[in-house]
């Protein structure tokens, strides 16, 4: 039987301990980190003489690198010590901006890009995410899991916009002040440097209560540092990635070249539209962990995803535009439940030391299947036929319904929710 969940903020306070607050303020300052670079890097790209290809791979490499080195250290964190890793990762974030603020060397940044840690999408990359996601489920009272990451998520989220806000704010006052539109990107991207310094600093506050303590300590090996409960990550790693590939043909870039595309939406009124719905999609993730405590993990899951996507599948049938932007809207208001959920569930079905491994496989496999639509989704979305630009909210949508459906098929017999 479920427990009713307490309120959301009295669920936090609760739930954290000073380990807890540490993890949070990294998560903040690495989203604004994020923020800040995701809206200056292209432009500061080009501007420094890169062509289009040249752009294309270094962000191809940063994905790939990602993919590679984030694997590694996630599988190994609960072995070789989560603090251990969260430093290594900040020194990596610090590392890749410092060599993109300096270096005019075009390999030098391709071997930055493929071994540091930079978001060209304002997005998680690198080892934090599944490490601080294992350390957190370390640290919190099972009953108190989901709320604590459902606020997790909401500071990432703001953090990250207030980044982008900030970055926009001083590129305008140093280009005011008579930098060149250059030296006011490089300020930004050795902001982004410093902030991985930061990141190490505090990450070196963490008590080793994050970490995995003997008795929890498996004597198996396993590969990719995963023994009992492989199968089930894997399993979850193939459905998430079914997931994030549907979510691939709806990119945010995608909704605003739709807008513009069928409706003439300026970018003013793009921005908008885009930030209320982060701000909606915010907020969902808090009313996650009150309905988790009265159905359940996997039931909400499930149950608040399914409307979404026929909402999403509904947006290009829309016959104007308030109510295409008013579908959108009641979208992101509950699009985002499931996000803290699956994270909490993900902790609750693996062994204590294979957390960090799972959430960094199961990511792994998100940004893997993330990659992949885009390349089907631009084309269609570029036809002047308007039922083929709107096949990508469609596919979105119903592969995503059959995601939900799969994923309650295969786990709704399962006890630890």
């Amino acid at each position: 039987m479920n427990r009713a969940a307490a309120p959301p903020t009295q669920a936090l306070i609760a739930g954290l301990g000073p380990d807890g607050w540490l993890l949070f303020a990294t998560r903040s300052i690495r989203l604004f980190g994020y923020g800040l670079l995701a809206l200056v890097l292209v432009l500061y790209l080009a501007a420094r003489g890169f062509d289009g290809t040249q752009i294309g791979l270094l962000l191809a490499l940063t994905l790939l690198g990602d993919t590679v080195v984030s694997l590694w250290l996630t599988t190994h964190a609960d072995r070789i010590g989560r603090k251990r890793v969260l430093i290594v990762g900040g020194g990596l974030m610090a590392a890749a901006g410092l060599v993109f603020a300096t270096s005019d060397v075009f390999w030098i940044l391709l071997v930055a890009a493929t071994f540091g840690v930079i978001s060209p999408s304002g997005n998680e990359v690198g080892p934090f995410l599944a490490v601080e996601q294992s350390s957190l489920a370390q640290t919190t009272p099972d009953a108190r899991r989901t709320s604590v990451f459902a606020w997790y998520n909401l500071c990432g989220q703001l953090a990250g916009a207030l980044g982008a806000l900030a970055a926009g704010g001083a590129v305008q006052v140093l280009s005011d002040a008579g930098w060149s539109s250059v030296d006011a990107d490089r300020a930004v991207i050795i902001g982004y440097s410093a902030l991985g310094v930061l990141l190490m600093a505090v990450f070196a506050g963490i008590s080793p209560a994050v970490e995995v303590t003997p008795s929890e300590r498996s004597m198996r090996g396993g590969r990719l540092g995963l023994h009992r409960s492989r199968s089930t990550v894997f399993r979850l790693s193939a459905l998430f990635g079914l997931d994030a590939f549907a979510g691939g043909f709806v990119l945010q870039s995608f909704i605003a070249f739709w807008f513009a595309s069928r409706w003439g939406v300026p970018p003013a009124g793009l921005g908008g539209i885009l930030f209320v719905a982060n701000l909606l999609a915010a907020g969902s993730s808090l009313a996650a962990a009150w309905i988790a405590g009265r159905i359940g993990l996997l039931n909400t899951m499930v149950v608040t995803h399914l409307p979404s996507n026929i909402l999403l599948m509904a947006v290009p049938f829309m016959p104007s535009l308030p109510l295409a932007i008013g579908v959108l809207f009641v979208r992101f208001s509950i699009s985002q439940m499931d996000v803290p959920t699956r994270q909490s569930y993900t902790m609750s079905v693996v062994e204590p030391d294979e957390r960090s491994a799972a959430a960094g496989v199961t990511g792994v496999a998100r940004t893997t299947g993330a990659a992949i639509s885009p390349v089907i989704a631009a084309p269609l979305l570029a036809s002047p036929i308007a039922a083929i630009a709107s096949l990508p909210f469609v596919l979105a949508g119903g592969l995503k319904i059959v995601y939900d459906l799969a994923l309650f098929a295969l786990f709704r017999r399962r006890l630890g929710e």
